[in-house]
């Protein structure tokens, strides 16, 4: 009974960990539709936490910002009130990364001394702190990719690599703690939708992936149109122009995805309400619908989305924005709810 204590203890504190990374996601998506990413051009894990304190630390930020691309290029008109508006956000977003750290290790700390943890915790926490640092590290890498006098904004590549790392660490994290709570006999065996649930997130991922490109290249302006593509089934020369950076090429691949991945959860759902059917003790009863209802909420929210594109302005939140970011946190939900499905689905006793 202690023991189903201490690890019901561990499991809530990891399940925040989930969540506060699900809002570190979405601050990465403000920053993002803002413009605010790189308004911070020096990366100091200590001091910086800290934002500028007075009127000369503030033009010294400002001047430095003055030196890259997207402030020559593009908001060459900006006053210090203009930086100071997306510079909030950027600092914001680190400044809840090291919150999140902060968080993990007093919790890691405690949890330690009140021999909490059993041995077999000992390497999913290293991985954790594995994935949270390489998790740091390529959102430095990302940055940098803009801060020089020809980029705009930073590399879409490195954003989607950044985004993936960040729900990587979010999923691993919801595994662990989906272990520590959820008993077997809650779970069902089934080999066939355990493969199939693997499928889903697959595609999902690469969805995902293809999701960031749309954010990192503004591919949905290019095309605020629906159903077609601007008049069009599928871009002209599709097959001659690159699927990773070609605009409307990744918003065809990003959108066909969509409806495929809409399709083979209707049908999933189908294979897991027969197999809840027969263990009703199981949890897939409850959690397989969740997938079915996220999707459909994600595909409506993907079109609204794409038809407000017009309406974007750099440095405030318009329609386009607000919906962006709620499409982004559908995606995370959809994501951790197949997770929860595939932890629920055993592939073998």
């Amino acid at each position: 009974m202690e023991d189903a204590r201490k690890r019901k203890a561990v499991a809530y504190w990891l399940l925040l960990g989930v969540i506060m990374i699900i809002v570190q996601v979405l601050l990465g998506g403000i920053t993002r539709l803002t413009g605010s990413g790189l308004s911070i051009t020096e990366w100091k894990p200590i001091m910086g936490a800290l934002p500028p304190m007075n009127d000369k630390e503030w033009n010294e930020a400002f001047n430095g910002y003055k030196q890259i691309g997207q402030y020559k290029l593009q908001n060459n008109y900006f006053t210090l009130a203009d930086f100071k508006f997306i510079f909030f956000w950027e600092w914001f977003h680190r400044v809840w990364a090291r919150s999140l750290g902060v968080v993990f290790a007093i919790g890691f700390v405690y949890f330690l001394l009140k021999k909490y943890f059993s041995k077999e915790m000992i390497m999913p926490f290293i991985i954790l702190f594995l994935l949270g640092g390489l998790q740091g590290l390529v959102g430095w890498k990302m940055v940098a990719s803009g801060l020089d006098n020809e980029h705009l904004a930073v590399d879409h590549i490195y954003l989607a690599a950044h985004f993936i790392s960040a729900m990587l660490l979010a999923v691993y994290t919801l595994w662990f703690a989906l272990q520590l709570l959820i008993p077997a006999e809650k779970r069902t065996i089934n080999k066939s939708l355990h493969n199939f649930t693997i499928l889903i997130i697959a595609m999902l991922s690469v969805q995902l992936i293809y999701g960031a490109f749309m954010a990192g290249l503004k591919a949905a302006m290019s095309a605020p149109t629906w159903p077609t593509i601007n008049g069009m089934w599928m871009p002209d020369g599709f097959l001659q122009h690159s699927f990773i950076s070609d605009k409307l090429n990744v918003h065809f691949i990003h959108r066909t995805l969509a409806y495929i991945i809409f399709v083979f959860i209707i049908f999933w759902l189908l294979a897991a309400l027969r197999s809840a059917k027969k263990e009703p003790a199981s949890l897939l009863r409850s959690a397989a619908r969740w997938p079915v209802i996220l999707v459909c909420l994600q595909v409506v929210l993907g079109i609204v989305t794409v038809l407000s594109a017009p309406t974007i302005v750099f440095g405030k939140f318009t329609q386009f924005q607000s919906l962006a970011l709620l499409h982004q946190l559908v995606a995370m939900f959809l994501l951790m709810s197949l997770v929860v499905n595939l932890y629920v689905i055993r592939k073998a006793a």
